[in-house]
Order: structure tokens, then sequence, then C-alpha cells
């Protein structure tokens, strides 16, 4: 049986069908590398010089094929890196050892940088001779920007966590210091004028010094909220002055002010620093150079307002606006400006935080904030906060003397590490009538309650060593409900996730306190 046979093939054949197929297998590999568009791809002659270049390289670099091929590659570093000879050094270290990688700023064509992550492979013919580079680049700059951004938070909160326990302990000799002027101050005879002056200038001393320290715990974000009724014009009447002395001669601080725009509801600390955060970044817009004008006015919002500021409800607003001269922005910065983490800044100067926190705090007050900006034309940042009914205020209450208190009889258990803080608060509760006994931690408090069935209410410190104060009255409210509690504290420490609602409405007096501040407080929790 004959078994037919195809054909044969001329050598000519076979070789037309392996150069067919190997076309069609460059096509495939340069439709693959033309797809890439989050990688630049492209080759270099053994000189340096461009002579590929795909769509994603012109996405990165800004470059089209036709501007870049023929030019050598070194056009993408930095003059300090072309002037170190770092592109030669690189091309070299790829010939040598096959390949080359790295990282370092990029120029694009419009003169912005980039971070990138770049490879470079030695690319050699039939014979070993070097022929090319084949080159990959991408762009990791967002990657950078987030990891600087965390680097810079994570800096910023473990200052702030040293700032917390510093003013912390600040308050506590605080405490001390204007609890004992207090106190002279009660027994000293009228007719010693001198020494009276004396003690009147050390507590005023003490007071700002208790001022600065709230500041530090407002940096810190270690100070409970504590919104209050704040007359707008007279708080940014001092706060303008203060923003003045800070920012640089060459900027000219203007204030506007409506005498309608009345109280609000808000913690004047924070409200303090959102504006100064706000200062901080016209400064920086302006080239430390321009005018700043800070202007209150009161704004009506109508039903029809409403319907264009969904989050606001109608009534009257106090407006704060902030204006500065400086260069603006664009739409596209002021859609993601109060975005976390957003940044217009150089890497390393700043955390993108700022305004974002600017946002937060006024959300919470019950207000909105609106960015008004064009490039250069400067930028104005309104703040609405909603306007009390009461715009007069109430006069700022008199430190009452010992002499208006009544004396008491019930029992108080102080737990207080600090000894200084402890005589303090233990003799002048004494010296308004209260039975006193004293714990210098928990554990020492747990065991009078053990034995002892009179006391009426614990006052604790919530930073004490082992059991923390919190930990403490979640444990006296299980095992002695009718044990009436109080916290005192230098700043806001972090509840555990854990803690009951019962634990977190216990009321805090902030330290540093005074006599009548203390007798105050112990009473109104008494009498609850």
């Amino acid at each position: 049986m004959t078994r037919k046979r195809g054909p044969a093939r001329s050598g000519r054949e076979n070789s037309t069908s392996e150069i067919a197929s190997l076309d069609s297998s460059g096509q495939h590999v340069a439709r693959l590398i033309d797809g890439i568009r989050d990688c630049a791809i492209y080759m270099l002659d053994p000189s340096g010089v461009v002579v590929s270049w795909n769509p994603g390289a012109e996405r990165i670099k800004g470059y089209a094929a036709e501007e870049i091929v023929g030019r050598s590659f070194t056009e993408f570093y930095t003059p300090d890196d072309r002037a170190s000879g770092l592109p030669a050094r690189a091309l070299a270290t790829a010939a040598a050892t096959g390949k080359f990688e790295g990282e370092g700023w990029r120029v694009r064509k419009d003169g912005t940088k980039f971070w990138a992550i770049v490879l470079i492979d030695a690319l050699r013919g039939p014979a070993g001779e070097l022929i090319g580079f084949a080159k990959v680049t991408r762009d990791m700059t967002e990657r950078r920007l987030m990891q600087e951004q965390l680097h810079q938070s994570q800096k910023m909160e473990a200052i702030g966590q040293l700032t917390g326990g510093v003013a912390h302990d600040f308050n506590n000799l605080l405490t001390v210091m204007l609890g004992n002027l207090d106190t002279l101050s009660q027994v000293l005879p009228a007719n010693q004028t001198r020494w009276r002056r004396c003690v009147d200038q050390a507590m005023r001393a003490g007071e700002r010094a208790a001022g600065l320290t709230q500041q530090l715990l407002a940096f810190a974000r270690r100070q409970p909220l504590k919104p209050k009724p704040v007359n707008i014009n007279r708080s940014l009447h001092a706060w303008t002055e203060m923003v003045r002395r800070t920012l640089p001669e060459s900027i000219n601080v203007r204030r506007i002010e409506d005498d309608t725009v009345g109280m609000v509801e808000v913690d004047l600390n924070q409200l303090e620093s959102a504006l100064l955060n706000l200062a901080v970044n016209a400064r920086d817009a302006m080239a430390g150079a321009g005018t700043l004008t800070i202007e209150t006015a009161t704004a009506h919002i109508s039903d029809n307002d409403v319907r264009l500021v969904p989050d606001l409800k109608p009534g009257v607003y106090a407006l704060i606006s902030i204006t500065d001269t400086g260069s603006g922005m664009t739409q596209e910065v002021i859609d993601r400006a109060f975005d976390p983490f957003f940044t217009t800044k150089p890497m390393g100067q700043g955390t993108g935080l700022g305004l974002s926190q600017v946002f937060g705090f006024v959300k919470q007050s019950g207000g909105h904030i609106k960015l008004y900006s064009r490039p250069g034309h400067g930028t104005t940042v309104k703040i609405y906060l909603p306007q009390l009914q009461d715009t007069q205020g109430s006069p700022a209450a008199k430190q009452p003397s010992d002499a208006g208190f009544r004396t008491r009889e019930e029992t108080i258990l102080v737990v207080e590490d600090s000894e200084a803080v402890r005589s303090f608060t233990t003799d002048t509760l004494r010296d308004f009538g209260f039975r006193v006994i004293e714990a210098v931690d928990a554990s020492e408090a747990l065991k009078i309650l053990d034995s002892n069935s009179s006391v009426d209410l614990l006052f604790t410190d919530i930073g004490l060593p082992g059991l923390n104060g919190r930990e403490l009255a979640a444990t006296v409210q299980r095992r002695y409900p009718k044990v009436r509690l109080l916290f005192t504290s230098g700043y806001a420490q972090m509840p555990s996730p854990t803690m009951t609602s019962a634990v977190m409405n216990i009321p805090l007096l902030s330290k540093p306190f005074t006599r009548a501040q203390l007798y105050i407080r112990i009473c109104q929790t008494l009498d609850s």
C-alpha cells in the first residue's frame, strides 16, 4: 500500500513562513506595548538616544513620539542629575551587569517633576555585542505622596502626643499653683494691699499659662470640645491681632466687621485653630506678600437658598470670610480642596489634612464652608455658623468667693496620683466641711470602698497608673451604684472602644481648677 505525500516545501517557502510568523509575533508584541498606558516603555541605542516610544511614555512624560525620538534620554533627568553624570552611570551599569534599577525625580516636557521607578535592560546581538537598551519607567508620584503624607501625619501625631503629655503635666502644676494662690487670696486680710496685688498678678500670669496650655492641647487634639456662646467680632478682634503679629510684615491684614453678626455657639479654640489654618494657607498662596482680609457679616438663608445648599437649614448665620490676594486655584483643585490628604504644596510641606479638618469642624458645628477662587485672582473661604438668638450674650461670670458657699458634710473619696494636686484638692474640700478620704490609685480606692460604705462621691483623675480613672469608674458603677462620680483630667484622653455610655457621660472638671470651681462642680454632682 502506497501512502500519498503532499508536495514538498522548498527552503524558500519555509523561510518565508518563518518570517511571516516572526512578523506576526512582532506585531503582537508591538500591540501589547502600545496598549500599556501605565508604563513608559521605549528603546535606546547604545549611546542613549531614543529610538522608539509607546503611548504610555507619551502619557507619563508628555512628549509625542515625533518630538522625542532621535533625542537623548537625558532630557528626562533633572539638571542636578545630569550634572552629576547619573544618566551615563545608569547606562554603564546596565551594559556591565545586564540591568539597572533605580528611582528618583524625573522631568516631564512641561517642566513638572514626577517620582519614577526605572528599569534599564541591556540588549545584545547574536554575537553578544551591545545593540541598545530597553527602558521601563513607572510614575510613582501618587504613592510617594501618600507615603510622605502618612509619614508627616505620624510625625504630627507623635508630636501631638508629646505635646499633650507635657500639657497634662503642666496642668497638674498649674492646678497646684493657681489653687494655692486662690487660697491665699481668700485668707489675706483686705489691708494687705501689697501682698494681695502680688497674689493677683501671679494669678493672672497663671491663668495666661493655663490659656497657653489649652492651645497646646488644641494642637494635640486632646482638648474636650466645649461649645459655648461666642461673640464673633470680639473674638476675631483678638485673633486678628495675634495673626497680624504672626504673619510677615509684607502681608497687610485687614478686618471688616458687621455689628449685627452677633453670637454663635462654637468651641472657640477650634474656631481659632481653623481660622489660623486658613491664614497659613493664605500666606503660602501669597508667597509672603499681599493682603489678607478677615470680614464678618450676617447671612439670611432662605428656603430658596437651601435648595442650592442642601446641607444648610433656613435661618440666620454669622458669616466669616477669609480672603487673600494669592495665586488662586483651578477648578480641579477647588473640587478636591477639602479631601483628606490632598495638597498642592511640595513634598514634606503639609499633610493635606488642614482644610479637611476645617471642613469637619464647621460641619460638626452645624455650619457650612464654601471656597471661591480663580487662578491669579486670589481665594475666599466663607464659613457660615448658626447665629444665636440672644445676640447680646451674657456677661462673664464673676469668680465667687468662699463667703458665698455653705458648709457640706458629705464624704468624698479623692483618687489622685500627684501628691501636690491631691494635697490641694483634699485641703480645699476639708475647708468646705467635706469629709475626705485619699487614695493614690484605683487599687487603693477599691479597697477603701470595700470597707467604707459612707462614701458619697468618687472624685478621680482619669490618668492613673495601672487601672485608669475610667476603668475605676466602670467598676464602681457595677459594685457601688449609689456612689456618685466626677472625673478630673489635664487633657482629654482617648477612651477605650468598649467603654460604656454610662462612663462616657460622667461629668469632667478640667485641670487647672480653682477652689470655687472645685466646690461648685462637686456640689453639682452631689445634688444632680
